[in-house]
């Protein structure tokens, strides 16, 4: 097996495996329409913000997301298209299409769009308790 290929399948595989949890399908879909701030993502998912750390690590290593850090922050958005590989390219057109009418995904849609009002170091700050 050529080096190539064993890489695709690495790739495959380490995909795979990021996308067999809803809640990482989930804050993949939130980061569709931009990026946001970790505290955004565990106000819409409700998880601890360790469970949350963890997660987005995942997608991390699987090259669906991309991080960066301001201050104490942590933001979080996906890939740019041209810096896409055609493998994350057609998941996320295949993923995007078939669960847009999902009725979780609707709910967090509408629920991002409350998120998304809110002032993130705010919600920050709420959320850690001060």
């Amino acid at each position: 097996m050529s080096k190539d290929m064993n890489d695709d399948m690495e790739d495959f595989v380490a995909i795979s495996k990021a996308l067999s949890d809803s809640h990482r399908v989930r804050a993949l879909f939130a980061l569709r329409d931009g990026e946001l701030c970790a505290c955004q993502i565990i106000e819409l998912l409700g998880l601890a913000p360790s469970t949350i750390s963890k997660h987005m690590s995942i997608l991390k290593q699987a090259g669906l997301v991309e991080c960066r850090k301001e201050e104490r922050w942590m933001y979080f958005r996906l890939p740019k298209e041209n810096e896409m590989s055609g493998m994350i390219k057609n998941l996320f057109s295949w993923m995007f299409g078939t669960l847009i009418r999902d009725t979780t995904v609707e709910d967090d849609t509408n629920t991002l769009e409350k998120i998304r009002k809110q002032n993130p170091v705010k919600l920050c700050r709420v959320q850690r308790g001060r």
